[in-house]
């Protein structure tokens, strides 16, 4: 996002637990990877505002993110989906939160998880990470892999030197972090 984000986040009841306890702080959870991933192409053109108002809705709608369950969505759970006024109905959306999720299940059973993939890859340059999403996902553009990686701590940029809670991301060795040290 930008330091603007790390000013205006903490007075904010949706951005502030958001900014304080999860953007930037590295996860191997596949059930949070996968759910950000799903967020962040749910933000694409709408406000992140927008979907954290929606997340709970997210989270019911998508199994609560349980990757198995959503990877075996048929057309009755696109409909359901599509009809459900708590989350984005976009069909574009909606089937790529499918087929990735499928894809994921592909990735985690050959490489144990989702994160253990990303560590395979890392680090690379925000191109490399824009074209291997490209080639592996649906609907995963340029600021969608940036914001998802960024995210999670796979490429740095979630906070200004000067918030605070630049301190406590780094204190968990984000993989970004752990790749500059090694140059």
């Amino acid at each position: 996002m930008s330091e603007a984000y790390c000013i205006a986040a903490p007075d904010d009841p949706f951005h502030a637990p958001y900014h304080g306890t999860e953007y930037g702080f590295p996860s191997r959870d596949d059930r949070v990877l996968f759910e950000r991933l799903v967020l962040e192409i749910n933000q694409a053109g709408l406000s992140w505002l927008t979907i954290l108002k929606k997340r709970p809705a997210f989270t019911a709608a998508f199994a609560g993110w349980d990757l198995d369950r959503v990877a075996a969505f048929d057309d009755r759970d696109v409909a359901r989906l599509l009809a459900d006024a708590g989350i984005i109905r976009n069909r574009l959306k909606v089937a790529a939160a499918i087929t990735n999720a499928q894809r994921l299940v592909a990735l985690r059973d050959k490489h144990g998880s989702i994160a253990a993939w990303l560590d395979l890859h890392h680090p690379l340059p925000k191109e490399g990470w824009v074209k291997l999403f490209r080639q592996t996902f649906v609907f995963t553009g340029g600021e969608i892999v940036n914001e998802f990686l960024m995210s999670l701590g796979y490429l740095p940029g979630a906070h200004a030197e000067s918030c605070p809670i630049h301190a406590q991301v780094m204190a968990q060795n984000p993989p970004w972090s752990r790749a500059e040290r090694k140059v």
